[in-house]
């Protein structure tokens, strides 16, 4: 009833969470997985946020009203383990977190996912255009390295 994605949509996040990737991200990327969600590294850029972290549930479940509990607790753990790992690594002053559902709330990937951004002082997150640009994955490794290098030391 409140799902948009349409025939033949090919998940970029189902892709990477089956280990493979598309066009715009790829294993490299992903900087934690359990069983039943995977973080990685956002292919959109911020002007002033960058290196912000996706978290997907594992199973493919389009948004927040379809989640399964299950999910939507390994979805909510893992993004408090990045918001924690944002804080101690990207010399940021605090975190926030978000997620979109349908169209009308500029959801655009038909996965469910939620943003965790390091945030800065005056960094005028929710001020800049919705749908920045991307970045290349050379510019996403610095951080997918430095969070992955977190959760490998914090067990």
């Amino acid at each position: 009833m409140y799902n948009h994605r349409p025939d033949g949509y090919r998940c970029p996040f189902c892709l990477l969470v089956a280990g493979g990737g598309d066009e715009l991200s790829g294993p490299p990327d992903v900087v934690r997985r359990t069983a039943t969600a995977v973080a990685l590294i956002s292919p959109r850029w911020w002007p002033h946020n960058h290196g912000h972290v996706l978290v997907v549930p594992t199973a493919h479940v389009e948004n927040l009203y379809d989640l399964p509990p299950r999910y939507g607790h390994g979805v909510h753990d893992l993004v408090r383990e990045v918001a924690i790992a944002i804080r101690a690594t990207y010399g940021c002053a605090g975190t926030s977190v978000r997620q979109h559902n349908e169209p009308a709330g500029n959801q655009d990937v038909w996965h469910h996912h939620v943003h965790v951004f390091a945030r800065y002082a005056g960094d005028d997150l929710y001020r800049l255009p919705p749908l920045p640009g991307y970045a290349s994955a050379e510019q996403r490794l610095p951080y997918a390295r430095r969070l992955r290098a977190y959760f490998d030391t914090a067990g």
